[in-house]
């Protein structure tokens, strides 16, 4: 059975993390019984443009505008199986947190957590203020997992695009989506 998902694409500095996430959407959605649908906020797309550069439309999957409150995932009853918003700024987690839809991004996350879907909200922010963390708390209270954007190490990933995928598998993960990104940790050898 396929599983639709939303990918909303947030105005944080991290668009290569979308991209990356596209990509391996674009490459592996038909194999893993996956339908993306994808919305930028209005910084957001400014945002791809200026750290990614190419156009969205693309990757081939549903592309939506950020004040397009009819689209098929603004409502629970379309029955999407789950989320990510990706980056996420804190701005956008503030809005989340507090049930404020302002935008469609807004507006999905809002029915996510209604709905008790899953909710992954990737946040792009450093440092954090108390603002910041009782937000997370809020959110994560409202049953949304938030996931800083914090690239790991020991698998000793090449280069900017082996550090993307520490986060974007990671990611992949939270939302139960097979990959095989990075190098899982299995234990540190004992002499």
């Amino acid at each position: 059975m396929t599983r639709r998902i939303v990918v909303g694409v947030g105005g944080a500095s991290g668009a290569p993390y979308a991209a990356r996430l596209l990509d391996f959407l674009r490459d592996h959605a038909d194999a893993l019984e996956l339908e993306p649908h994808v919305v930028f906020t209005k910084m957001g797309r400014l945002v791809w443009t200026d750290e990614v550069g190419t156009d969205p439309a693309s990757y081939g999957f549903p592309l939506y505008s950020p004040g397009d409150m009819t689209a098929p995932f603004a409502s629970g009853s379309a029955r999407f199986d789950a989320m990510i918003v990706m980056p996420c700024s804190a701005g956008m987690l503030g809005r989340i947190a507090h049930g404020l839809s302002i935008d469609l991004v807004g507006r999905a996350a809002d029915v996510m957590l209604k709905e008790r879907r899953r909710l992954v909200l990737v946040l792009r922010e450093s440092p954090y203020s108390l603002v910041h963390t009782r937000n997370m708390s809020a959110a994560i209270e409202a049953g949304a997992v938030v996931m800083p954007a914090s690239p790991s190490f020991y698998s000793r990933p090449e280069g900017v695009d082996g550090l993307l995928d520490t986060v974007v598998g990671r990611a992949l993960d939270l939302l139960d989506i097979d990959n095989a990104l990075m190098r899982r940790w299995t234990g540190r050898e004992t002499p």
